[in-house]
C-alpha cells in the first residue's frame, strides 16, 4: 500500500498543495528491499547538497533515514520511495524568506526488474540547475508525453550544439565494443550512474557525445535508481542492440554492489 507522509505524519492536504502551488523544491528516489537501498549514502548526500543550494538549510542524514525506514513495507518487498524536501510555508510572493524545510516521503510499487528496452527519440532542452533534483519536471514531462505521442517510449536530450548530455528521468551510457562512454555534458549526477561507473572494470570514457554520431556505438543504455540499467532499442534513426552481451555484464555489475540497511 502506498505511503504519504510529511514529517512523519500523514499528509496534511494543506501542507501537500503548498509543493504543487509554489513547485520549489528538491527529491530523491531510490528502490528499497528488505530494507536495504544501493547508494543509500550518495542519497543522503545529494538531498544534504542540494538542501542548502535550494534552502541555505543543513539536513538532518538521522531524520531522513528514519523517515525511509518507517515507510517500507514489513514484508520487505520491493518498493520505490521517494524523499521531496520543500517548504510548505514559503509562498510565491516572497520565497527568500528564511526556509524550514519539511520531508515528504512517498512510496509506489517497485518497478520490474528487467523492464522493455527503450525506443527513444532526441530533443533540444536543459534542465534549469541540472546538477539539482529538483521538482520542476514540466519540460521533462512535456517532451516525454510529446514523444510517447508520436510513438516513442522517452526522450533524451541534448543541448545547443546537439550534444547528447541525458534522459528525461535517467542517465545514459553508450557501448563501443567493451567500452563505456559517458556523456559530458550539464546533466544531473546520478547515484546509478556513480555506482556503476565504480564498479564497471573494463575501459571507460566521459566525452561530448554528438546525437548524430551515436551510430558509432553498438549499444546504450538508461539508468536509475528505478530499474537500474535497460537497454535502449533505438535512438532516432540509430538502431541499437538491446540483447548485447556488455548490458547483461553491466546489469549484473550493478546488481553485485551490496546494498546499505537503511
Amino acid at each position: 500500500m502506498a505511503e504519504i507522509e510529511i514529517d512523519g505524519a500523514p499528509a496534511d492536504p494543506v501542507r501537500l498543495a503548498a509543493l504543487g502551488l509554489l513547485n520549489y523544491g528538491h527529491f530523491t528516489t531510490l528502490r528499497a528491499e528488505a530494507g536495504r537501498v544501493r547508494g543509500l549514502t550518495l542519497h543522503l548526500d545529494r538531498l544534504v547538497r542540494d538542501c542548502r543550494t535550494l534552502f541555505a538549510a543543513e539536513l538532518d542524514r538521522t531524520a531522513v533515514r528514519e523517515r525511509i525506514r518507517a515507510v517500507l513495507p514489513a514484508d520487505g518487498a520491493p518498493v520505490t520511495v521517494r524523499v521531496t524536501v520543500y517548504d510548505p510555508a514559503l509562498g510565491l510572493e516572497r520565497p527568500g524568506a528564511p526556509a524550514a524545510p519539511a520531508l515528504l516521503v512517498t512510496t509506489r510499487p517497485a518497478a520490474a526488474a528487467e523492464p522493455a528496452p527503450l525506443r527513444v527519440r532526441t530533443a533540444a532542452y536543459r534542465r534549469e540547475l541540472p546538477e539539482v533534483k529538483h521538482v520542476g519536471l514540466f519540460g521533462l514531462v512535456h517532451h516525454r508525453r510529446q514523444a510517447q505521442l508520436a510513438g516513442w517510449d522517452d526522450v533524451l536530450l541534448v543541448d545547443s550544439d546537439g550534444r547528447v548530455t541525458e534522459g528525461a528521468t535517467w542517465n545514459v551510457g553508450f557501448l563501443d565494443d567493451d567500452r563505456l562512454v559517458w556523456p559530458q555534458g550539464p546533466s544531473l549526477p546520478g547515484v546509478t550512474e556513480a555506482l556503476l561507473s565504480g564498479a564497471y572494470q573494463g575501459p571507460q570514457s566521459r566525452e561530448p557525445l554528438p546525437a548524430d554520431g551515436l551510430d558509432r556505438f553498438t549499444a546504450a543504455f538508461a539508468v536509475n535508481a528505478g530499474v537500474g540499467v535497460r537497454p535502449l532499442a533505438a535512438v532516432d534513426g540509430t538502431t541499437l542492440d538491446p540483447a548485447h552481451p556488455a548490458l547483461a555484464e553491466l546489469r549484473a555489475t550493478y546488481l553485485g554492489i551490496a546494498a546499505e540497511a537503511v
